[in-house]
């Protein structure tokens, strides 16, 4: 999962939109997601999700972190059912009631993810921070704080992988089938790991400090992101998407 939120390059009309409109595009199909109560719309999200990855080029993104999330939406499906006991009985101690909570539960935790995964494969973070401040009106600081703070999950990742290479050289399993076992192991690693991000953000401030970024204003960058035709148009499909979600 360490490359999931890497920029992917690519000349289709997804990545020369502006980056507030891709924003909106995520934005409006995860609360189409959360507004939407039956499995028809929610499941045309995910196509719709899936079509503009494929269109795209970045499902690969998406299998990797459907690995991840697939085991996660079945953990919440089994805790809704156990949970949830209105409705008939349908096998063991599950009901018509809380199957369908659980199932929509799983589907709209798949439809939250996979889209900001999307908008954030074909938006590269400087464009996207900048076209907030200028677009948007958004502080720098806040944009900035935002952008960083997603550029420092594959390093914290990769740092993590590194530690755990080192732990395996000096004899520790990771690869025990036992949940309990392996997070008794996992945990001593968070120490090293909060160390390094607390230098690596330290050194990331100061080196920010240094290159005048209290300075930095909305009318600072040398590059412009102006709203065109087929962002509007976008925008516009994007305010009838949520109208769906809304309805349906």
């Amino acid at each position: 999962m360490v490359n999931v939120i890497d920029y992917v390059p690519g000349n289709t009309v997804l990545h020369r939109l502006n980056p507030v409109t891709k924003l909106g595009i995520a934005a409006a199909i995860i609360i189409a997601t959360f507004t939407a109560d039956t499995y028809p719309m929610l499941l045309a999200l995910l196509a719709l999700t899936f079509a503009l990855g494929l269109y795209a080029r970045v499902t690969s993104k998406f299998v990797s972190l459907l690995k991840l999330l697939v085991p996660i939406a079945a953990i919440m499906l089994v805790l809704q059912t156990a949970f949830m006991r209105q409705g008939t009985p349908v096998v063991l101690w599950m009901t018509s009631e809380g199957l369908a909570t659980g199932s929509k539960a799983s589907l709209r935790l798949l439809g939250v993810a996979l889209p900001l995964v999307l908008m954030l494969s074909v938006t590269k973070l400087n464009d996207l921070a900048n076209a907030c401040v200028e677009v948007l009106h958004v502080p720098y600081r806040y944009a900035f704080t935002f952008t960083t703070a997603l550029r420092f999950v594959p390093v914290f990742g990769q740092q993590m992988n590194a530690i755990m290479e080192a732990q395996c050289a000096r004899g520790v399993e990771y690869d025990t089938k036992n949940p309990i076992r392996k997070l008794t192991l996992m945990l001593p690693l968070c120490v090293p790991l909060l160390v390094g991000s607390v230098g690596k953000t330290d050194a990331t401030a100061l080196a920010a400090e240094q290159r005048g970024f209290y300075l930095r204003t909305r009318d600072s960058s040398y590059k412009r992101y102006p709203m065109c035709g087929r962002d509007v148009a976008v925008l516009a499909a994007c305010v009838a998407l949520l109208a769906l979600g809304i309805a349906l």
